[in-house]
């Protein structure tokens, strides 16, 4: 079939609705736009630039008939988690194969909605709660004009916070990371969205490099004249670190202090570390690298310069993130399952990409130096909860059609993730679901100490007396858990 003659049915009337309607005319590749599908009465009906209205969405849905290619496109950005699930609930029931959604972030929000946003409807749609809207074009105000220089570009966080800060006025978005398919991908994406007319015209510079070399870290940020890095990069999966230790410290713990190091000698005004909840009182070296992460933050921070600040932002799982449970429940459920989980009372918090990375931006314009943010998860879901959600969401049945099976915690895994230490004492901000909390940089441990203990273990010096211990994770181990007690060995 022509993909001109492809029916396209626009969910809401509104502004979105009728800008992606404005799209698809003045492209005539997408296909024709046949009606838009809405609730208000005022406007069922009428005519939109002479594409009608019809309604309410229920009754006329069912009454469509759909060809296969035929796409139903949801334009409410305003939507909550709940009225998407039934709207897409009606849709499929109605036939709909193809059935896109708009992304519910401040690009469309601030009314510059366009077709090539529209992306696949999946289970980050329809589960978890309504994200916190947030006008970007106010909360990153404070990059207007600016270089901005984001590590792991081309990772889950990194690449969205790219997407987001398209949208800001930077001057200069610098894409870094390690991996070479990544961040071309990431490069290319963000190049058509400016070609499509998202967001303003950054100039787009892609970096491949490693921050565990000291020295091009610190050739890569005198060159940039970067005013603000997101500091995303890490190793992160916890089994695969437990088996590669040494790796996850010498990436995660070196390469953020070469990045401060840096950032603090090139006078990088605002730099935002992004941690995690693996970081509170750890049980996995990934947990004890990051927990360390923001030890180093915190003792950048006191010298940093007065035109400087320096924050971390911590939050939980991320619905959806490269390699994260969400894609690999998808891919079991496609393969006919079981969908593999690990313990039925194993329980995370959890955040959509965009809402973390919203709030993640937001908090870098109005954090102070040396401060800690925690952003508000809500309530922790069940990980079985989740896989039983997802197996529905493809139209199966637990047990019928797919089974779930429980598997055992992994080495490094819990059952529950703290986001908090009591202590640390989280308290609302001005801002929603950005908390403070009150870490002192102080340790009862030398940060220095520690880290000169750990580097020829990382870092291979030939002829010292201590190469014999390079790349011994058990030494690694036993020197970690030696600072943090709750690792182990």
């Amino acid at each position: 079939m022509n993909r001109s003659e492809t029916k396209l049915y626009i969910i809401g009337a509104g502004f979105a609705g009728q800008m992606i309607a404005d799209d698809i005319k003045r492209k005539k590749i997408f296909g024709k736009t046949t009606a838009f599908l809405d609730d208000d009465k005022n406007i069922i009906g009428a005519k939109i630039d002479g594409v009608p209205v019809l309604g309410p969405i229920e009754s006329i849905a069912q009454a469509l008939n759909p060809a296969p290619n035929d796409e139903a496109i949801l334009a409410i950005p305003s939507a909550g988690v709940e009225r998407i699930k039934e709207i897409y609930e009606i849709l499929k029931k109605s036939g709909f194969v193809k059935i896109k959604i708009l992304p519910a972030i401040s690009q469309v929000v601030n009314g510059t909605a366009h077709l090539v946003q529209a992306r696949e409807i999946d289970p980050l749609d329809i589960l978890g709660r309504t994200p916190v809207t947030i006008s970007l074009k106010e909360s990153l105000a404070y990059l207007r004009g600016k270089r901005v220089l984001i590590t792991g570009a081309g990772g889950s966080i990194g690449s969205e916070l790219s997407r987001q800060l398209l949208s800001g006025g930077a001057e200069r978005l610098y894409l870094f990371g390690h991996g070479e398919n990544s961040i071309y991908q990431i490069d290319r994406e963000l190049r058509l969205l400016q070609q499509e007319g998202v967001g303003e015209k950054a100039t787009i510079v892609p970096i491949i490099g490693d921050m565990k070399d000291r020295e091009y870290t610190r050739y890569i940020i005198k060159q940039t004249k970067c005013d603000a890095i997101f500091h995303c990069a890490a190793y992160k999966h916890v089994p695969l670190m437990e088996e590669n230790p040494v790796a996850s410290v010498e990436n995660n713990v070196f390469g953020t202090k070469n990045l401060l190091d840096a950032a603090l000698e090139f006078n990088v005004k605002r730099f935002v570390l992004i941690s995690t909840d693996k970081a509170v009182q750890p049980v996995s070296v990934y947990g004890a690298s990051k927990f360390l992460c923001e030890k180093l933050l915190l003792q950048a921070s006191e010298k940093a310069k007065k035109s400087q600040s320096f924050m971390f932002v911590r939050f939980g799982n991320v619905l959806g993130s490269r390699g994260s449970i969400l894609p690999l429940f998808m891919e079991q459920i496609k393969n006919g399952g079981p969908v593999t989980v690990t313990d039925p009372k194993m329980e995370r918090y959890f955040m959509t990409i965009p809402e973390a990375c919203s709030l993640v931006l937001q908090t870098g314009g109005v954090g102070v130096n040396g401060e800690a943010y925690l952003l508000d998860m809500g309530e922790p879901i069940k990980i079985k909860d989740l896989a039983e959600q997802i197996i529905k969401f493809s139209g199966l049945e637990v047990g019928k059609d797919i089974e779930i099976k429980y598997t055992g915690a992994r080495k490094g895994e819990r059952l529950t993730e703290p986001l908090w230490l009591k202590e640390e004492n989280p308290e609302p901000t001005a801002f929603p679901k950005v908390l403070r909390m009150d870490i002192p940089s102080k340790t009862d441990f030398s940060l220095d100490e520690l880290l000169n203990k750990l580097r020829p273990i990382c870092f291979a010096n030939e002829g010292a007396a201590d190469f014999k211990i390079y790349r011994n994770a058990k030494e690694l181990k036993s020197i970690l858990s030696q600072t943090i007690p709750s690792i182990g060995e």
